[in-house]
């Protein structure tokens, strides 16, 4: 995927994000995602960008459209973030590697201020699809998922055919 095609998936009028943010990207690999959605925040904005992969090239990127992307090494998962007044997080291809996703949701409202935002982009599918993909988390589990957890809105922007599989992958914003 090219970076277009990622602002594409991401570009929606139900996700405007207003004023000077801050946002992790949990699981962040290249920083494909955290460059779409740097070109959707306000400049002077903050994206930190998370992986526990030490050589992944995210850990080049300071900046993208003005907006300052600090890159750290932990596992999204077991790690404290140390972090705290989240405008928002976003997980694109990462969300399926998380097999306790209500006690992660727990975990992740921590970093967050009270009115925040998930921006997910997820296979849909709730077939494990390879090792890859091994706890997958479809359209529809994820607005179960979300409303349990105290999410008022669930909003699918996006939808397209994955390259990997014969399924697809959306991208959703979820909100307080």
């Amino acid at each position: 995927m090219q970076l277009q095609d990622a602002i594409a998936l991401i570009t929606h009028a139900d996700f405007k994000p207003a004023g000077k943010q801050t946002w992790a990207d949990l699981g962040c690999g290249s920083g494909l995602f955290t460059s779409a959605l740097a070109s959707l925040l306000q400049p002077e904005s903050m994206i930190y960008a998370i992986d526990n992969n030490d050589s992944a090239t995210f850990k080049k990127i300071s900046s993208f459209n003005k907006v300052t992307i600090q890159a750290k090494r932990l596992d999204f998962v077991t790690d404290d973030l140390a972090i705290n007044s989240l405008d928002g997080i976003l997980m694109a291809n990462s969300l399926h590697y998380v097999k306790d996703k209500v006690s992660f949701l727990d975990k992740a409202a921590r970093y967050m201020k009270p009115a925040n935002s998930f921006l997910i982009v997820e296979y849909d599918t709730d077939i494990p699809v390879n090792r890859w993909v091994p706890y997958p988390v479809s359209f529809q589990s994820l607005k179960k998922l979300f409303s349990e957890a105290g999410y008022t809105s669930v909003s699918k922007l996006h939808e397209r055919k994955s390259v990997y599989n014969s399924g697809s992958i959306y991208s959703a914003v979820i909100t307080r």
